[in-house]
């Protein structure tokens, strides 16, 4: 059936367009191919083939292929002729590697779908991909996200779902044009502060990670669906806690200083900063306080503040509140704040050895009253204290131990 097929292909010969090979049972890709110079469109999916066959490079007026659903091991260099692609669909295959400079000839590319396949990694080279607006890379193996695929400046779609993904970097924000972002299924516990400067993003879905909190600015995207579903969110559950006196390391008391004299222009300590690159570089990374918006650099309190969610936006079920992360520099800024934030604690238990995921299953007996508490990050170390276990929220961290997240309400000084 197939070989009648392209007999009949090749008797168009110049005027052949679209050839549909799919679900033929083949084993190999067809010969003949370099008798069809003006063919558009190759439906190959659905097939056993797991190799290319040269002739496949001269089919330089190609703007679709399809080659999903078959055996094919790697995206092969041959590929780096069609020069008109548009649209590669290489889906459920057992691809581990691309080719090296399989992308630089497919500068047309506006569509890639490596959905279903064993890549653990990407290549620089995606960036080379400029016209790229649809890319899916669900279920994977993928560990990171290479800085290169977020200079993809016409990307609009991107599906990295059911990965193994540990975080997403910063440089998110170069992606301007984003509208979709699916991301769940992975192992993200942060979400970056990038991810704010993406004003054309319209659907978000998180589902099914370990995202506790988001950043500051969150609130402001103009999202028309949001999924985080199967995510350990703070949930607004406060307790009182005593309050420590503000210690700060030397260090931070002179970084403050000399940020301070920056933004007030001191000449003497602006010309001499450009003679420490490392500490300007130091410098550059320092922070605002959310009630003082005074700058600070290595030690503050981190709070958390919640909204509800986006009007006229599609939700997750049983979604209330959304927790912001909120920085605040000192604890005297922390009693001025608004009543809205709480301040977040870390309390670690004794070790009880193996605990049962279902969180039923914690009862009070199975937690010593007496936890040790530490703020996040330290500014004072480690204060003790009494309080009640069902005032918490309890999961279970990868040490073994049982991790207890709450919020700090009223504080009393000591």
């Amino acid at each position: 059936m197939a070989e009648r097929l392209l007999v009949t292909a090749l008797k168009g010969g110049t005027n052949t367009k679209i050839i549909t090979l799919s679900r033929k049972k083949m084993t190999k890709m067809p010969s003949g191919l370099e008798k069809l110079p003006g063919l558009r469109t190759l439906y190959l999916q659905n097939n056993f083939i797991c190799k290319v066959c040269p002739e496949l490079s001269t089919l330089t007026k190609l703007t679709l292929l399809n080659m999903g659903n078959n055996l094919f091991e790697e995206v092969p260099e041959e590929l780096k002729h069609l020069k008109s692609l548009k649209k590669l669909h290489l889906f459920g295959n057992r691809i581990c590697r691309i080719a090296p400079g399989v992308f630089d000839g497919l500068q047309e590319l506006v569509l890639l779908n490596l959905n279903g396949n064993r890549l653990t990694s990407l290549p620089q080279e995606i960036s080379r991909l400029r016209n790229l607006t649809y890319l899916s890379i669900s279920h994977n193996k993928l560990t990171r996200i290479p800085t290169e695929l977020c200079s993809l400046e016409h990307l609009s779609v991107l599906y990295l779902n059911y990965n193994q993904l540990m975080c997403i970097p910063d440089e998110i924000k170069c992606l301007h044009n984003l509208q979709k972002l699916f991301l769940a299924r992975n192992n993200i516990d942060v979400m970056p502060e990038g991810i704010c400067h993406l004003k054309k993003l319209r659907i978000l879905d998180i589902a099914g990670n370990v995202i506790q909190i988001f950043p500051a600015g969150f609130q402001n995207l103009k999202l028309r669906e949001f999924y985080c579903e199967g995510n350990p969110l703070f949930v607004k559950r406060p307790i009182s806690a005593n309050q420590p006196k503000d210690i700060w390391t030397l260090r931070e008391i002179a970084a403050r200083f000399v940020l301070l004299q920056l933004e007030e222009n001191n000449p003497l300590i602006l010309n001499d900063i450009e003679n420490y690159p490392e500490t300007k570089d130091t410098i550059s990374k320092a922070k605002k306080c959310a009630v003082c918006t005074k700058p600070f650099l290595s030690e503050w309190l981190e709070c958390v503040q919640f909204f509800p969610p986006w009007k006229n936006c599609k939700i997750s079920k049983n979604l209330q509140l959304i927790p912001l992360r909120i920085l605040l520099c000192s604890y005297q800024c922390f009693d001025q704040r608004s009543p809205n934030v709480f301040g977040i604690v870390e309390e670690l238990s004794r070790d009880f050895g193996i605990i049962e995921d279902n969180e039923k299953q914690f009862g009070s007996n199975m937690v010593s009253s007496e936890v040790s508490q530490k703020l996040k990050p330290p500014l004072t170390g480690f204060i003790s204290f009494f309080c009640q276990t069902n005032l918490l929220k309890i999961t279970k961290s990868t040490s073994g131990r049982i991790r207890i997240q709450t919020f700090i309400d009223t504080v009393s000084c000591h």
